[in-house]
């Protein structure tokens, strides 16, 4: 006999691993018009990253800052944007990165990982990196319930993530190419929507 192993832990609707997109004048402050990449979501809360916000920081910056020497190897990558990932430990460093990698701090999210850990990054200054990863400071929290919440009041839409728009699409781009998988545009969006 085979038993379904439900742990309890998980939410009614499992948002890991979708987009939150922030609907027009629903929220507002500094989660206002992001792109969220939902990390983990399970009955004690959630957590995601803003992947639209890029910083002033790059990643050789950031590099530096924590005493890391920048290989020759390095490339390009040193001059990608670091993002403001929330609003939640802010001074502390987030990288979704594929291929996931055997690194200390890593949690998997399906083809990507979240690693919090300083080997990944030590790995990215040899040039040695994973081939994508998305460099945030700070990580957007939500605690048991709040998101279900936050949802049932329309304060956010949600689509399946794609690695194209996490790695390949401009940030100023991510939030239309999120929305396009649903086949609508911002302009379609009241900032003042009424509930039918």
């Amino acid at each position: 006999m085979s038993a379904s192993k439900d742990s309890g832990t998980g939410p009614i609707v499992d948002l890991s691993r979708q987009f939150l997109l922030a609907m027009p004048g629903m929220v507002s402050g500094n989660l206002a018009n992001t792109v969220i990449y939902v990390c983990e979501h399970t009955n004690h809360g959630a957590l995601g990253l803003v992947v639209n916000r890029p910083t002033d920081l790059t990643v050789g910056n950031l590099l530096q800052r924590i005493d890391l020497d920048l290989s020759l190897e390095i490339g390009p990558v040193q001059d990608t944007p670091v993002f403001f990932g929330g609003p939640v430990q802010t001074d502390r460093g987030f990288v979704l990165h594929a291929p996931i990698g055997e690194y200390n701090s890593s949690i998997p999210l399906g083809e990507l990982a979240l690693t919090t850990s300083r080997d990944v990054l030590q790995e990215v200054a040899e040039g040695r990196g994973p081939k994508q990863l998305l460099v945030t400071l700070g990580y957007a929290g939500w605690g048991a319930g709040q998101l279900e919440s936050e949802m049932a009041q329309n304060a956010w839409l949600n689509v399946t993530a794609s690695n194209d728009i996490l790695f390949s699409v401009p940030p100023e781009e991510r939030y239309e190419a999120a929305l396009g998988i649903l086949g609508i545009s911002s302009a379609m969006l009241a900032g003042d929507a009424g509930h039918a």
